[in-house]
């Protein structure tokens, strides 16, 4: 993750280190204390966006020179503000509810959880579905999307979902289960800035699913997300559209595009093409 903070920069990775027989990585944190030295390193980001774009055009079929000279990917992005303001929301303790859900020894909560979406600046789980009848519907503070921020103490944030599975099935034998959630709505609003079609938005989609995005691009910095349902393109609904209207919707469209989204798992379970299995 990157952040510019004041003129303080931050860089975090991953640096790999030898593990007997696994593969390990470790946290790795720069801080850059000068204005200058943030500048350049944005910069050189920057530029390593704009040749990663470049290859996501040639493995689409885009090879025109001229085309690609005249493209300034870095200028679309620097006026592609950061949608949604994940940091934020999940910083900000004043955005959190801590739900305290009584329930009987053994009962299930009575929740299915979904992964927020690869893109997502802070990944998490988003409840999904409840039990009508489970603890969780009955203590009346719960609401479908919200991301569920820990439980019982034990954060669940950027865990992957079976891990967030099997800490929920462990609080089975417990009769008092604490959650701390960010009430979001299930749909997540998306704005992309595109001022011209010759600027591919940087992401793919099938049957109205998002199956890949460009790292870094003006989508994901928009609010796309892998793994969600388009549900609308500028106020128009997509939701029994044909793939190729959508594609075309998709191509067309310049200036501020508007889209909002959900979680594909959730999406079928409300629209009743899944069966829920509670957790």
């Amino acid at each position: 993750m990157d952040t510019i903070i004041g003129n303080m920069f931050a860089i975090g990775g991953n640096v790999k280190v030898p593990s007997y027989g696994n593969t390990k990585y470790e946290p790795l944190d720069i801080i850059y204390e000068t204005h200058r030295e943030a500048q350049l390193i944005a910069q050189s980001i920057g530029q390593a966006f704009q040749v990663a774009y470049m290859e996501f055009l040639k493995a689409n079929g885009i090879e025109d020179p001229g085309l690609l000279k005249e493209m300034d990917y870095q200028d679309v992005l620097n006026q592609q503000e950061i949608y949604g303001e994940e940091l934020n929301l999940f910083a900000n303790k004043d955005h959190h509810k801590e739900v305290i859900v009584p329930k009987a020894k053994n009962e299930l909560l009575g929740v299915v959880i979904v992964e927020s979406g690869w893109g997502s600046m802070v990944p998490t789980v988003v409840l999904a579905n409840m039990s009508p009848i489970g603890p969780a519907a009955r203590c009346g503070q719960l609401n479908i999307g919200d991301q569920i921020i820990s439980i019982n103490g034990i954060s669940l944030v950027g865990l992957p979902l079976s891990a967030c599975q099997t800490y929920i099935k462990a609080a089975k034998n417990q009769t008092v289960v604490k959650l701390t959630v960010v009430p979001c709505p299930p749909v997540v609003e998306v704005i992309i800035k595109r001022p011209d079609v010759k600027y591919q938005l940087g992401f793919s989609v099938q049957n109205g699913v998002i199956c890949s995005l460009l790292r870094g691009g003006i989508a994901e910095r928009g609010g796309v997300r892998v793994g969600h349902r388009i549900i609308e393109i500028n106020n128009q609904s997509v939701v029994a559209v044909p793939h190729e209207k959508i594609v075309s919707l998709l191509a067309n469209s310049v200036g501020e595009i508007h889209m909002k989204t959900m979680p594909t798992s959730i999406f079928r379970l409300l629209t009743g093409q899944d069966t829920p299995h509670y957790l």
